[in-house]
């Protein structure tokens, strides 16, 4: 058992990426029933986990997705994301049964572009008071 063994449904991000921030808010205005917990991935939370996962430090290549011991990546990890989400959100989850090869592509393409796409921050942006217990950082 890892050090983070306890923590389920735990979303980590890249916290300095605009695309990345509005992803997390897009997530927390459409989630069904608030059972997700977020951390940056420079966080301490987050270097830990990329340490329990043999990761590198500065990873930031996908949204990561931590549960139940298992950590998911890629389009895997938005899967497990969008299932927490409302209808009709959750449609998206037909295309999970698509090869990963394909998910992973269309994820990778709209990952490597990120920055261009919103920029970066200078530091993490700091939840809204409603949801700042669901922040671990």
């Amino acid at each position: 058992m890892g050090p983070n063994s306890q923590i389920n449904n735990l979303v980590l991000y890249d916290g300095v990426c605009r695309f990345c921030n509005s992803s997390v808010n897009f997530i927390l205005n459409h989630e069904r029933n608030q059972k997700l917990l977020f951390a940056p991935l420079q966080s301490d939370l987050g270097q830990s986990v990329l340490r329990q996962f043999e990761l590198p430090k500065d990873y930031t290549n996908s949204l990561l997705f931590l549960s139940d011991e298992k950590l998911y990546s890629h389009s895997n990890a938005a899967f497990k994301i969008v299932s927490f989400l409302k209808m009709p959100w959750q449609i998206i989850l037909i295309l999970r049964f698509l090869p990963t090869s394909i998910t992973d592509y269309f994820y990778n393409l709209i990952a490597r572009h990120r920055y261009k796409l919103m920029g970066k921050t200078e530091a993490c942006e700091i939840p809204a008071p409603e949801n700042k217990g669901r922040f671990l950082e």
